[in-house]
């Protein structure tokens, strides 16, 4: 079984930037691809950025230019750097693992996931 613990939400003004960790713990053996997701107050969880084991990335358009995505292997932990913040990025985001390295993967065929960082972006 595999824990993940997330770090780094808060509240920024708008232009602004946050940096999220994701730690992984317990069962991580093997490579794994890393996830991060958002779902804002009554909508759907939607999918920001990916990162293989290799460190191949892929984005979401609405973040790419102003995120990144990244991760220390031999710390099991994932980041998310976010810059030029805009209100419409408040959201509570998520980290998650997918066993298989599938990092193309949809939300549902992910393996495990954090608790959720609040992330709000002020005007």
């Amino acid at each position: 079984q595999v824990q993940l613990v997330e770090t780094g939400g808060g509240l920024v003004q708008a232009g602004g930037s946050l940096r999220l960790s994701c730690a992984a713990s317990g069962r991580t053996a093997g490579q794994y691809a890393m996830g991060w997701f958002r779902q804002a107050p009554g909508k759907e969880r939607e999918f920001v950025a990916s990162i293989s084991w290799r460190g191949t990335t892929r984005y979401s358009n609405s973040v790419k230019g102003r995120f990144t995505i990244s991760r220390d292997n031999a710390k099991n932990t994932v980041y998310l750097q976010m810059n030029s913040l805009k209100p419409e990025d408040t959201a509570v985001y998520y980290c998650a693992l997918e066993a298989g390295n599938n990092w193309f993967a949809s939300a549902s065929e992910y393996d495990a996931w954090g608790q959720g960082s609040q992330v709000t972006v002020s005007s």
